[in-house]
């Protein structure tokens, strides 16, 4: 078998006609370059819901920049949430006004751009995998107690922190992580998700960062909230929408409560159900209003404070709501609210997140606590909490 980090131009080809086919359409295919970067990959013991192509698509889409490229990406290969039977036609104009462009100038344009970047990560990651020796071939046991190696979404490998058995309260399985730590002398399981937000799966309640007046991101964005949206939206087979339902929630939330077009207080949390996502397990989404617009500019302010004000509060709802659903709330996830757009650097939102969290442990609250991250650098810090280290560097999200 031809070596998967030594063909670039096979990769794209493929890539070229997985765009074509569509995710649902695969089957069948000959995807000779792709199926043996796939195989080299998921022998790394990574683990996330979908078949090893798709598995290495989404990782590979993963380590692109958050923004329009990576946005483009999951448009073009179906890889967004409700896209996956979407003809390649419509794929390819909601990716063009992703840049803003015509469809024609996005085929002969940013396409090409898109899908070779996307192949660039591919043999990327196929070349740690055979340089890790577990690739076909290799003598290591993939996913054995000694050797399964922490990796994030974007297949950039650990540092070792996340092996088995290293004594330092995580244990790692690809894009999921558990993580042992201690909330007033009482231990309590973390888990962490190391992937885009919209795969979350079976977790009842995921916060989502918002503005003070609870204006959604268009769902076409790359931001938590948008993704959410977008998730949480139902399309037709061109694409349509057909239900957008947060919007609608949000506003008669805040009619209920008296807060129609004006802004509410920072850490005000405000609860929706969560749309197509239920499909996933996720049964609601609660609305942390933590940004607060800057006159004048497109920016926002977000302070440590109201992010721990708006966990403190998203817990109180889970308890109060508790009981309302059958089976009762037990799950919450959180990101690491404000390091988007709000400007926190990683560290800093989750010692405000943690802070609250830790707080309600500590009172001996029993939820099944989940954070969501996009980088291993993120989830590196999640791992820390044990040792309550903080790293010393600024690391910025990617989504």
């Amino acid at each position: 078998m031809a070596s998967p980090t030594s063909d670039y131009a096979s990769l794209l080809l493929e890539l070229k006609e997985v765009r074509r086919a569509g995710l649902v359409r695969l089957r069948g295919r000959a995807l000779p370059a792709i199926e043996a970067a796939a195989e080299a990959f998921a022998s790394t013991g990574v683990r996330a819901p979908g078949a090893p192509v798709e598995v290495l698509l989404r990782c590979a889409v993963a380590c692109l920049d958050a923004g329009t490229l990576r946005t483009a990406a999951e448009y073009t290969l179906g890889l967004a949430q409700g896209t996956r039977d979407w003809p390649a036609s419509s794929r390819r104009a909601r990716a063009a006004s992703v840049y803003g462009v015509s469809v024609e100038r996005f085929r002969k344009d940013q396409e090409v751009m898109v899908l070779g970047q996307v192949a660039e990560h591919i043999v990327r990651l196929a070349a740690e995998a055979e340089a890790a020796g577990v690739g076909p071939g290799g003598g290591e046991a993939a996913g054995s107690a000694d050797t399964t190696v922490a990796r994030g979404a974007s297949g950039v490998r650990g540092t070792g922190t996340g092996v088995r058995g290293t004594g330092t309260g995580v244990r790692a399985t690809g894009t999921h992580r558990a993580v042992d730590v201690r909330a007033a002398a009482r231990p309590v399981r973390l888990t962490v998700h190391v992937h885009p937000v919209d795969l979350l799966r079976d977790v009842d309640v995921v916060v989502s960062p918002s503005n003070v007046y609870f204006a959604l991101p268009e769902p076409y964005k790359s931001s938590v909230a948008a993704s959410l949206r977008r998730a949480a939206g139902s399309y037709g087979v061109t694409g349509e929408v057909l239900a957008d339902p947060l919007p609608g929630e949000l506003r008669e939330w805040a009619e209920r409560h008296g807060t129609s077009g004006r802004a509410v207080r920072p850490g005000t949390v405000a609860a929706t159900g969560a749309g197509a996502l239920a499909a996933q397990g996720v049964r609601r989404i609660y609305h942390a209003a933590i940004a607060v617009p800057r006159a004048g500019t497109n920016d926002y302010d977000v302070l440590p404070a109201d992010v721990t004000r708006a966990v403190s509060q998203a817990l109180a709802v889970l308890a109060e709501e508790h009981d309302r659903h059958e089976p009762p709330l037990r799950s919450v996830c959180f990101p690491l609210l404000g390091s988007g757009r709000g400007g926190l650097p990683y560290d800093v939102s989750l010692d405000a997140v943690w802070a609250a969290v830790e707080a309600e442990l500590a009172r001996g609250a029993r939820w099944d606590v989940h954070f969501v991250v996009r980088t291993p650098e993120a989830a590196t810090l999640v791992e820390r909490i044990p040792a309550g280290i903080r790293p010393t560097f600024d690391r910025r999200p990617t989504g």
